[in-house]
């Protein structure tokens, strides 16, 4: 090693910065830091709207035999945010390999589960979403969704190996699987964020246009099915475009007209904290419609800012995978920064009356134990794909001298 190397680490060491290997100085240095600002971002903006709608939750889940604290829904969220942060960083200190073995696990566990799920699930609101154990339910879909999304990339990248491999239908024939076992719970909301998904990470993956052109003039038809035969689908469909028809619909019709006005009553600069009275009239204020409480006490200002930041996040991981050389990773990411920006903006859509009312999550911001889990998995591995070495990739010593 030459004295220039020599005196390059030495000052590297004393400085305490990059010069620290060890693995949380790694992981520190090799981490997209912007994007796990921003993720962390969200969680605290969450759990300042979680508190802001925990009263008019508890005041609706409360009867004769039961009385919820007002903040009842916050305390609950912060134990789920405690338990999800060191998942979200164990998770994104993985290696590459070790990710993607978890996730092709956890895809063959879940899919069992979720196959399940409409038969022994419990009951909320006409629908079997939730799996229980023990003291506490989970919804298995939530966990599905960032582990599928890294098997789909892992089966679309090895068609860069071999071209003969008919990756396009193994992986369509998976996301045909899921959806039809969550139209069976029915969650005709998470079957387009699955079937989305699948789509982008074709096209991403290059596939021909004259397959993806294809697949795209399905999707009309795919719809139009739906609402002949899919009773869900027609319910919601029928609400959004005809409000005012009484029929089975109507209640997806008034949530959206009480999240419109919800998210509508705070003006620009909203009520501020606490003072919202229309979030007493929405149902599942923390949870679907908590962008709407948001709106009421926070203001359309601060909405916008939400919605930047989501972008935002979106953007930063493509920028990041502009010079990504490794077909999985770049896969990967991809399909799970475009499973983040589908799902947070389905749920603003609805919050803000462009799409019926599908009970979508806002990303780290919604209350709920399922979804933070599964999210904070996903950012996790999200990261882990992205993350990059700056010691090794940008100092000409380590070039040199890396080996010895």
């Amino acid at each position: 090693m030459s004295d220039t190397a020599r005196g390059f680490v030495a000052q590297m060491r004393h400085r305490g910065g990059r010069g620290d290997r060890s693995p949380l100085g790694t992981w520190f240095w090799d981490i997209d830091r912007m994007l796990l600002l921003l993720t962390m971002f969200l969680i605290a903006i969450g759990l300042i709207a979680v508190a802001a709608a925990s009263p008019a939750t508890a005041v609706r889940y409360s009867g004769e035999h039961l009385k919820l604290a007002p903040l009842h829904y916050f305390w609950r969220q912060l134990i789920w945010v405690a338990v999800s942060l060191p998942v979200l960083i164990g998770v994104s200190m993985l290696p590459v390999a070790t990710a993607r073995r978890m996730a092709l696990a956890g895809t063959a566990v879940l899919a069992a589960l979720l196959a399940l799920t409409p038969f022994i699930g419990v009951e909320h609101n006409g629908a079997r979403r939730w799996i229980s154990v023990i003291v506490a339910e989970f919804q298995p879909s939530e966990f599905l969704k960032p582990v599928f999304i890294v098997t789909v990339a892992w089966l679309l990248s090895l068609k860069a190996k071999d071209p003969e491999l008919p990756t396009v239908w193994i992986t369509g024939a998976m996301t045909a699987f899921v959806a039809a076992m969550l139209m069976l719970q029915p969650d005709f909301g998470q079957t387009v964020i699955f079937c989305s998904v699948w789509l982008a990470l074709l096209m991403i993956a290059g596939t021909p246009m004259r397959v993806m052109a294809g697949l795209i003039a399905l999707a009309p038809a795919a719809l139009v099915a739906a609402y002949f035969f899919y009773g869900t689908a027609r319910s919601r469909i029928d609400a959004f475009l005809f409000p005012d028809v009484e029929g089975e619909g109507a209640g997806d019709h008034f949530q959206t007209d009480a999240a419109h006005h919800t998210i509508t009553s705070g003006g620009w600069t909203g009520t501020g904290p606490g003072g919202g009275t229309a979030k007493f009239g929405l149902p599942e204020a923390h949870t679907d419609y908590i962008f709407s409480v948001i709106g009421e006490e926070f203001g359309l200002i601060a909405c916008s800012v939400i919605a930047v930041v989501f972008l935002a996040i979106v953007v930063r991981v493509f920028v990041k995978l502009l010079d990504e050389q490794d077909e999985f990773k770049l896969l990967a990411a991809s399909g799970l920064a475009v499973q983040f920006g589908a799902q947070a903006l389905v749920s603003m859509a609805v919050n803000t009356g462009l799409a019926p009312s599908k009970g979508m999550t806002l990303p780290f911001i919604s209350y709920g134990g399922s979804s933070m889990i599964a999210l904070s998995i996903g950012m996790g591995m999200l990261l882990a794909f992205t993350r990059r070495n700056p010691f090794l990739t940008r100092s000409p010593y380590v070039v040199r001298w890396g080996g010895e």
